[in-house]
């Protein structure tokens, strides 16, 4: 019998009343007392905070450190300087995603991946079995050593500020070494929940619980894996197994579908092809043919990841079909009924509402505001290609966006 993994946060979120559920064989919490919705607003309008423990780190070093990242990850880690972080992949060689990661350099000589925790021993295996090609790179899964906390929402700023110092620069994906009561802890501007302002802490396992003790104390509210689905799914964020890995059908989803991707890919002037370059260039070539003709179908990117809003009443779940003209063109990968916060003169007010939202592997062709069907074995239910739920380029807050014509 498998016994469930635990964070070093588990008894701390019994406390705290959470709701349990398995997830990548880890005990994790779901939700808190106050439920899934108040979870998703308190981070939407204050600051919202999650145990992501779960997840995989691996520290990087060695002189041949670089050399090795360059050839599994699909971002340029030789472009990475100190102080900052970038989203990437690793591919396969025929252009998938092996897994999906963040890339961390906090010190001259070192690199930190965060990797997904469903994938934390296949990633790490994929590592040592790649490193063996260099004489001087050393692998060390500080997972277990180490507590990740992620802070997300419009207020993570002031609360953190008053904890630790000094914090990274104002700008996304920096990164700094911080100090938490005389100790170094690692803070990056870097988050899952769509936030223009957020945190995520990495520190010895010894402090997690004075960390998120003290995080709770200055105003953040703890939440649990339900939120955190319905913040990212909002955001349009990819997650491994849904947007990325093996389609409903069986075939593997190319990585450029996902059109975040791109932000995780560098293909020009490698000094070294990584691996399935080929096959995400040719991807990447699709991409921006679709980009000029839409509708003209490409070999290399059959399908594409949407974003939909659903018009008629019901919730589309991952597996659903998707029609368009009258023909199956697709899945749901993601689905949920998401609340947002309704907004005036640039402010979130004291009203929320919610509507149904879907990401969906389709066919490229589909054009952006059709008219799609996700049949679901209840009823079909009418939705619309639209091209994001939220507007979070700008600070401090992640504002919906809900069109007249496709209103909850």
């Amino acid at each position: 019998v498998m016994t469930m993994r635990c964070t070093v946060l588990h008894a701390e979120h019994l406390r705290l009343g959470a709701r349990m559920v398995d997830f990548a064989g880890w005990d994790m919490p779901v939700q808190y007392p106050e439920g899934i919705l108040a979870e998703h607003l308190a981070t939407r309008k204050h600051a919202g905070l999650f145990d992501v423990s779960h997840m995989g780190r691996f520290l990087i070093g060695g002189s041949d450190a670089v050399s090795l990242l360059e050839r599994v990850l699909s971002n340029a880690a030789s472009r990475l300087t100190v102080g900052l972080s970038h989203y990437t992949l690793l591919p396969d060689a025929d252009g998938g995603a092996i897994d999906d990661a963040y890339l961390y350099r906090f010190k001259e000589n070192e690199y930190l991946l965060v990797v997904n925790a469903s994938n934390r021993q296949a990633d790490w295996d994929h590592l040592q079995t790649q490193s063996k090609a260099w004489n001087d790179v050393v692998c060390t899964d500080i997972s277990d050593a180490t507590c990740m906390i992620s802070l997300q929402g419009p207020s993570a700023e002031t609360l953190l500020a008053r904890l630790l110092g000094p914090l990274p620069k104002p700008r996304r994906n920096a990164c700094c070494i911080a100090e938490f009561r005389d100790r170094s802890i690692y803070v990056s501007r870097t988050g899952y929940a769509g936030e223009p302002i957020g945190f995520e802490l990495i520190a010895d396992q010894d402090l997690a619980l004075d960390l998120w003790t003290a995080l709770i104390e200055s105003g953040a509210v703890p939440v649990g894996l339900g939120a955190r689905d319905t913040l990212r799914l909002e955001a349009a964020l990819p997650l491994y197994g849904h947007e990325f890995g093996q389609a409903p059908d069986g075939s593997i989803i190319p990585i450029f579908a996902c059109p975040l991707a791109r932000f995780g890919v560098v293909l020009e002037n490698r000094q070294t092809p990584f691996i399935g370059f080929d096959a995400l260039r040719a991807q990447a070539a699709a991409a921006q043919a679709l980009a000029q003709t839409p509708n003209l179908p490409q070999a290399a990117l059959p399908r594409r990841i949407r974003a939909l809003t659903l018009t008629g009443r019901g919730i589309a779940r991952a597996g659903a079909e998707v029609w368009w003209n009258d023909r199956p063109v697709g899945w749901v990968t993601s689905g949920t009924m998401a609340p947002y916060w309704i907004f005036a003169h640039g402010q979130p007010t004291t009203e929320s509402a919610r509507r149904a939202i879907a990401l969906a592997l389709i066919d490229s062709a589909c054009p952006l505001r059709d008219t799609v069907h996700i049949h679901t074995p209840r009823r079909t239910i009418e939705a619309q290609i639209v091209p994001r739920f939220l507007q979070n380029r700008e600070g401090p807050y992640a504002v919906p966006i809900v069109d007249g014509d496709s209103a909850p």
